[in-house]
Formats: C-alpha cells, structure tokens, sequence
C-alpha cells in the first residue's frame, strides 16, 4: 500500500533531497498565501488516522514532514540582537560570532580537518588570558613579525597618502640616522609633518638579494609560494655562483659592520634555519654573538667539525632544572631514611661508559663472544645521542655562538653547501639577509602600510573602528619604532596584534651569564652610532625575558603597555 502524498515530499530514488536544490522554492501565485506561510508551533492539526509507513528507501533529509514544518533550507539567519538582519553589518555576515566557531569546526567537512600549510608559521597562537601588569615600555622581541595590526578609537589618517617631500625626507633621515623626538600628545597628527617623516623613517629596512617577483622573506616553507615563479638560476650553475658570490660580499659586509658597532644586528634567513647576529651590548652580552634556530644533529656536528665551540641554552637549562630538582628528592629521601639515602647516593649516579665497555664480558665468560653480533660504535653512539637527536627541528635546538667563534661561523656559513637549496623551488637560491641598516649589495625596503575604518556594535550602536596594518618583516627596531610614533599620534590609546612568525620566536632566549651594569656603560658609549634611536638600544640592550615566546597582544592604556604572549 502506497504512503499518502504529503505536500513538499518527493521520494529520494525519485528526485534528489531539497538540501541539493540549488533554487528555493517558492509558493505558486496560485495557492493562498496562508498555505505559504508556516503555521506557529503547535497550530498544525494532527491527522486522525494512524500514522503512515515510513518510505525505507528515502533519507532523513528527504523524509516526508508536516505541512506545517518548515524545511532545513528556508530557515532564516537569525537577527542581531536589538535589529533586523538588514540592520548588520556585512563583515559580520562573513564572519559568524565567536561562540559559534567551535560548532562549525566539528562539523565532518572535508576541509575541516586539513592541516594548516607550512608557511603558516607567523599565524598567532592563542595567548594566556592573564595580561602583564602596566609598564611604561614593554619587553625587547627579537622575533620577526609578518604582520601587525594596530587598532584605536583615533583615526589613522596622519598615516595616509604621504607627501612625495614627506617621502623623501623620511628616507634622508633613515640614511642619516637622525632621532626624531616628538611630545607626550599631538593634537593635529594629520597636520604634523614631523609625525609623518617619523613614520616614513621607521618603515625603511634593508634586504638582499633583491629580486622582485620573489617575495624572499619567510624563507622556511616558502617553496609553495616561490612555485612557478621564474628561477632562471635553478639550472645555470654560473649564475648561481654569481649569486652566491654576490651574496657573500653583501654577508661579510654586515658583519663588519657588526663588529664596528655600526649595524646593531642582522638576519641570515635560510630555507631550514635562521641565523640572528648581535653587536656587542645588546640582550645583556657584552660580545657579539650569534644564535641559530632551529638546528639539527647534522649542522651542529658540522659546526663542531669546523671548530665553533656553541651551546644549547635551553638543553642547559633544562638539563639544570632536572639536576635542581633530583637534589631535591635526594634530601626528602635522606631526611626521610638515611640508610635509604646512602644507598641512593651510591647506586643513583650510574656510569654509562662502563656499562657500554663492560656490558658485554658476561658473553666472554660464556664462550660465545664470537658468536653474538656486537652493535659497533656507531649504534652506541647513536643511542647515546637518542635525546640530541630528538629535538631537532625544535626550539630547544637553538644554538648559541659567543665572541669570536662568530667569525668562524661566518666563513663556515659561506662555504657550507648545505646552506642552499639544491632541489625544489628554492634552489640555487642564496638566503636573504635583513638589516635596519644599509651595507654594500643591500637594497632599500618599506613596509606596506594601509589604514582601514570599520564600524563595531556595541550595546545595540555602532561605533567607528580604525585600524593600521603594516606587513612586510617587521624587525624589533621597527615595531619599537611604530609603537613610539602611536603613542603621541593616538593619546595614549591603542592596541596592537602581532603576527609572529614562529621560527624566530625562540630567539628571546635568555643567554645566560650576563651583565646589566656593563652592558648599559657599553651601549651609551659606542652603539649610538648604530643607525637606531636611543630609546630603541635602552629597549634591545635589556635581557631577553620572554624565554621561547613572543608578544602577540600589545595594548596601551594611559600611556601604559600591556601584553600577552
């Protein structure tokens, strides 16, 4: 017996479900328009007779529903609190509220479950909820951010459509050196053409090689964006050794001027690790010293082969914090029992070396020492360097190299063949070098800057959101830089998103035994001629204090800062 035609039902062996209708539909001219409309819930009359059978061959989203029950398709978005949907604004159309992310992220698409692409590194993690207490500066990063958006309730017009002189003479003040000293709060930023050479200045930077189809910086996990783009070198193994020539002229010049103490640092950016060099009396160190991340086993036996005597800081560290932590337990065990202690302190500190010579004499008292198959050196030694091994590719792989065993990392980064890529999109490609400051091959840069105005509800209005986005690699003497410049241009209020690009955050390691007192007599008396503001080098001369993170939240507040990382 056939299921009694209800209206909208169609089976799914017939026709497909409504959810695949690429047209809504709509009720004929035709019908009345009560039968149009949905009923309210609860007016649609049951039928008397018994329900009708269940058709097995049709889905769930094809089954057959009461007249009165809307379908999936037609439902309509909800409304915004206090207003109609007309009344919303369109990015919040495009974007739906935080609260029903999570729900969206668990249903079963295909896409959901794609992991994120490798150059993806500079997208912020999430960050603690419990901010730092207000400071009048913040702490020096030394990571490279990709992207920073700052956002305040003063507009950003005072940072538009700069005038070619206002150009030109940020430009002769970055060449120059020239400090800009602004007051505490400027009423007219658009009209302070003081306030917009500053800006002009702070977005100067310096890169090579230049090549402007390619956008060289990042470098780790570019190859997809350097794919199809033209590489005339990838099989010229002449002007590869041009490049590579090239680049080594420009590589030794900064490090000249390194030593000199007239570049403070510089970047190395390959496409499997970065290199960070620092002059004398910056980050608490009064000599000059390099730290690379991340590292492998390879490239640090290859150091080590060359003669670069480095350290792991954070193996150190941890290695130090265990060490602290079992001579903890060792005095529980000794105040708890002392025969227990003694004998934990005899048999606790086992030597591996004898046990790696000796582990095998039982075989030889046993006659059959020939017979069993012995690991050789190399499968000890491998086994023994299991834990070295394991952290490669990870921050704690950063490597640290001090006072002139950065000269020998110069000459082995110039000669290490390893250092390009020979395969992929990337190859025969010499790595980039950035710089706040010009050296011999290097090419002027500016950050790309635009403001955007937006309009927020809140409680049940809008109010008008402006905002600054800089891109480009934004280096520590920039973002200290920018910051400088919003806080008179903004009075004092604004917050900031910095998008961190993740290899580099290791980099405000701490770098062990340093000295403040004379690392701050150093800086005031032979960095000042390094290009960058005083207020810059107070900043950048300080210990690192973010460990393995960065800031990624950045907010002022009555002329306070704020952050999270």
């Amino acid at each position: 017996m056939a299921a009694p035609a209800v209206p909208g039902y169609s089976p799914g062996f017939k026709k497909p479900p409504a959810m695949l209708r690429l047209k809504r539909k709509r009720p004929r001219r035709s019908e009345p328009p009560a039968a149009a409309a949905p009923l309210p819930c609860g007016a649609a009359p049951r039928a008397p007779s018994a329900p009708a059978r269940r058709n097995p061959f049709s889905s769930l989203d094809n089954a057959p529903r009461a007249a009165g029950t809307p379908q999936p398709r037609e439902r309509a978005r909800p409304p915004p609190a206090g207003g109609s949907p007309s009344a919303a604004p369109f990015w919040q159309l495009l974007e739906p509220a935080g609260e029903e992310k999570p729900a969206r992220s668990a249903e079963p698409l295909g896409g959901a479950a794609t992991p994120a692409p490798a150059e993806d590194l500079h997208v912020p993690v999430a960050v603690p909820e419990v901010p730092s207490s207000p400071r009048h500066e913040f702490p020096a990063d030394w990571s490279i951010k990709t992207r920073l958006l700052f956002m305040s309730s003063q507009p950003f017009t005072w940072a538009e459509h700069l005038k070619a002189q206002e150009e030109a003479q940020g430009f002769a003040q970055h060449c120059r050196a020239k400090e800009t000293n602004l007051p505490q709060s400027i009423q007219e930023p658009k009209l302070s053409t003081e306030l917009r050479c500053a800006f002009q200045q702070s977005l100067v930077y310096w890169l090579h090689p230049s090549l402007p189809w390619l956008q060289l910086f990042p470098r780790i996990g570019a190859d997809r964006r350097i794919a199809g783009k033209a590489v005339p070198w990838s099989q010229d193994e002449a002007l590869q050794q041009v490049l590579m020539s090239d680049w080594s002229v420009s590589f030794t010049s900064l490090y000249n001027l390194l030593k000199a103490r007239l570049c403070p640092y510089f970047y190395v950016c390959t496409y499997q690790f970065t290199v960070l060099f620092r002059a004398a009396g910056l980050a608490g160190s009064d000599v000059i010293t390099a730290v690379i991340s991340p590292t492998t086993r390879g490239l640090r036996e290859a150091m080590r082969n060359e003669g670069i005597e480095f350290s792991l800081p954070l193996v150190e560290e941890n290695r130090t914090s265990k060490q602290k932590n079992s001579e903890v337990n060792l005095e529980t065990e000794v105040a708890d029992s002392l025969e227990v202690g003694n004998s934990t302190e005899d048999g606790g500190e086992p030597a591996p070396s004898d046990d790696d010579d000796e582990s095998f004499s039982w075989l030889e008292e046993m006659g059959v020492q020939d017979k069993v198959k012995k690991p050789d050196a190399i499968s000890i030694k491998l086994r023994k360097e299991k834990h070295e091994v394991q952290m490669d590719h990870k921050p704690e792989s950063l490597a640290l190299v001090k006072g002139t065993n950065t000269f020998t990392l110069l000459n082995f980064l110039i000669n290490c063949k390893s250092l390009v890529a020979v395969a992929g999109p990337q190859a025969g490609l010499p790595p980039t070098l950035l710089s706040p400051v010009a050296f011999r091959g290097g090419t002027m840069q500016t950050l790309k800057a635009r403001s955007i105005n937006a309009k927020a509800r809140v409680h049940l209005a809008y109010e008008d959101i402006f905002s600054l986005e800089i891109v480009g690699p934004v280096m520590p003497h920039s973002l200290h830089s920018l910051t400088t410049l919003l806080k008179p241009a903004q009075k004092g209020t604004f917050s900031a998103v910095l998008y961190t690009h993740e290899p580099t955050a290791v980099f405000n390691t701490r770098l062990g035994n340093t000295d403040p007192a004379l690392n701050k007599e150093t800086v005031h008396k032979d960095l000042p001629t390094c290009g960058l503001h005083r207020k810059t080098l107070d900043q950048l001369s300080q210990c690192p204090t973010l460990g393995k993170s960065s800031i990624r939240f950045l907010e002022m507040k009555d002329y306070a800062y704020t952050w999270k990382s």
